[in-house]
């Protein structure tokens, strides 16, 4: 499977999205995806406890990460998800598009709904360890509050990217810490 980061360059150079909604809009969040990851490449790093934690994994896991090009959550969580895949030899790690693989996502919805990225780990027997995701809880609870309160979505676009900005990945990272086996 094709890194994600160049899948999804490659659909902004064609101008286009994953899914069947192409529009202008969904084209643009996937530019701004494409940045956001580009930039948390330069900038993020693991944790350290978060790079031994890793490097203290014993057996094979593999890590499928559900996600869309579109999907301004998953471009703040893909590269440090990454990150901490290629940090284990233990750890195979894949992508998937949720409205590709329905069949999988309905398996790990999120109030209802199939709220992505979501990081699922499973075992050398295929066994699910655990799944992680769409957001860090306290990002996830500021969303929930926002569209309670019926808030227009670009503000809490805008409102949640302060918050990711802000927390660097650090909480992301300390809850799938907290996760791994």
């Amino acid at each position: 499977m094709s890194d994600y980061l160049e899948f999804v360059k490659d659909l902004v150079e064609q101008g286009k999205t994953t899914g069947t909604n192409q529009s202008e809009a969904m084209i643009g969040y996937t530019k701004m995806s494409l940045q956001r990851m580009k930039r948390w490449n330069k900038t993020s790093k693991l944790l350290p406890e978060m790079e031994n934690r890793l490097s203290a994994i014993n057996s094979s896991q593999k890590w499928i990460l559900i996600t869309e090009a579109w999907c301004g959550d998953a471009a703040h969580a893909y590269p440090f998800i990454k990150m901490m895949a290629d940090k284990s030899d233990q750890i195979s790690f894949e992508w998937k598009l949720r409205d590709e693989n329905l069949e999988l996502i309905d398996q790990y919805l999120t109030n209802g709904g199939r709220s992505i990225p979501k990081l699922i780990a499973f075992d050398e027997k295929g066994e699910e360890l655990y799944n992680w995701g769409p957001r860090p809880a306290h990002i996830q609870e500021v969303y929930l509050k926002m569209r309670a309160d019926e808030t227009p979505y670009s503000e809490i676009s805008i409102e949640l990217q302060k918050m990711y900005n802000a927390d660097k990945g650090e909480t992301m990272q300390k809850e799938i810490l907290n996760l791994i086996q």
